[in-house]
Parts: C-alpha cells; structure tokens; sequence
C-alpha cells in the first residue's frame, strides 16, 4: 500500500500575512470545483532572449534578488518570464489581479526546511499544489489542488555522453536507450525518461533529495499514462505520470498521486 511521504501535512505558515488571509469568494470556488473534478491545469510559455518590463513588474523583491543574480540575460529573461507567466496564470484561474498573487515554499517534506520545500502559492492563502519547470525556449507551470503534483520539461538536444545517460537512467532503461543508434527517436526517448523522472521527484517534494534518478524506473519504452513507484527511506508512494505534448522541440512531463480521487483530466492551456 502507498504512503504518504514524510511530513506530508506539513502547512505553510501564514504568520507573516495574519491581516491579510481574506480569501476571494471566487478562488475559493475554483479550488473547490478543482477538489471535485480532480483536474489538473498546465500553462505553458515561449521564453525569449530579453526580459519584458511587464513581466518585471509582477515579481516579489525576492524574485527580482535571484533574478539579477543571473549572468547572462537570457537567463534572466526565462526566470522572470516563467514567475510572471506563473503568476498571471494562477490570477486568472483564482479571478484575482496578478499583482496581488505571491508564491513562497511549503516546508520541505524530508527535512522540515523551509527554504527548499515544493514551491506554493502563499497569496491568496488556498490549498493549491504547483510546479514549475522552464528549459531552453520554454516555461511550464501545473496546478491542481490539493498538496502534490510535479511537471518537467526539456529542451530536446542530443546525449553528448553515455555518462550522463548512467546518471539518468536504470541500467535496463539505459540498455534499451542506448542500444538506439544516435539520432531523434534515441534523443525522445531519454528525455521522456529524464522528463517522468523529473516530473516525479518534483511531484514527492524532495527532488535529487530523495530516489535517485538512476534507480527510479519510469518504462520510457512505453507509452503514458503510467504508474511510477518512488521509495525514499522505506516509504513507498505511486505516481500518475503522462507526457505532454507541447507542439515544439520539448519533451514534457506531469505527475500527480495515483491514489488522487478523483484523478481528473489534465487541461492544457495555451501559451500564457
């Protein structure tokens, strides 16, 4: 039988918004009819090469820390991109002003650790689980509500080592992927395996911190949806895993609890 993993009732703390925890009466409605259906909501954007004023505006004084601590521009650019497309994507499924939705941390499931737990949305203060992802040209958000949910995505580019490939994949995935010859299906089918594996890692909340990618088997060989075990220190917790079919050079990924009822559809929203 499945289990949760440990800590998994851990809450975010509100304590610094304790004058500001009014929850509008239309995202409370939306997080109940998420809680009903199950589904799940995935935004995706196209990440350009220089940050957008508008998208600038939208960050937290934190988010605008980390992203002047980036190098190149183009870094900068996707981080802000994604924060800001995240956030007006959340708006405008809760029916609030983007400006006033804040994200934050929930405490880290394994450690306890604030600092690096799953990202949350904070404000307004609902039970909504989320996930971000971005990668070259491309940023991806899930949400659903309840506490889990985890999304991948990957820039499609050929695998420069088999070294890469033994810190990625299981011995018999790496069998069967590597026994390709070099080009587009080999290059597809180890990014569906790095993309499931990420999605679920992500999804439990503890990361690399948790099962290793190398020993986690996510049967790239077949098609989605499937069910993907992850253990970590005797716990054992079973994940709903499909691929995403993003229409551009990107191999993507979307895990939530397969113990989730109802398990709902997944919808795919536009670029954001």
């Amino acid at each position: 039988m499945a289990t949760r993993p440990a800590q998994a009732d851990a809450h975010i703390d509100h304590a610094a918004d304790v004058g500001e925890v009014y929850v509008p009466d239309t995202a409370r409605a939306v997080v109940e009819r998420l809680r009903r259906s199950g589904e799940t909501h995935v935004w995706w954007w196209p990440l350009g090469e220089a940050t957008d004023p508008a998208d600038f505006v939208l960050l937290d004084e934190q988010e605008r820390a980390r992203m002047r601590r980036f190098h190149a521009p183009r870094d900068a650019a996707a981080f802000t991109t994604t924060r800001a497309g995240a956030r007006r994507a959340v708006a405008g499924l809760l029916g609030v002003p983007a400006h006033t939705v804040r994200f934050g941390r929930r405490i880290c499931p394994g450690c306890g650790d604030a600092d690096h737990g799953p990202p949350a949305v904070v404000r307004p203060p609902v039970p909504l689980a989320i996930s971000l992802s971005r990668t070259d040209g491309c940023g991806v958000l899930a949400v659903r509500a309840g506490d889990w949910v985890g999304v991948d995505v990957e820039a499609y580019r050929p695998m420069e080592s088999e070294a890469l490939a033994q810190l990625v994949l299981t011995p018999d995935e790496a069998e069967r992927i590597l026994s390709l010859p070099d080009g587009p299906s080999r290059t597809a089918l180890f990014h569906r395996a790095w993309t499931r594996k990420e999605a679920v890692v992500k999804a439990v909340g503890l990361g690399l911190l948790g099962m290793p990618l190398n020993t986690l088997d996510v049967g790239p060989g077949q098609e989605g949806p499937l069910t993907v075990t992850h253990v970590h220190e005797g716990r054992t917790t079973t994940w709903h895993v499909e691929d995403l079919d993003l229409n551009g050079p990107w191999s993507a990924s979307l895990a939530r609890p397969s113990t989730a009822v109802p398990l709902g559809p997944v919808r795919l929203n536009a670029p954001a």
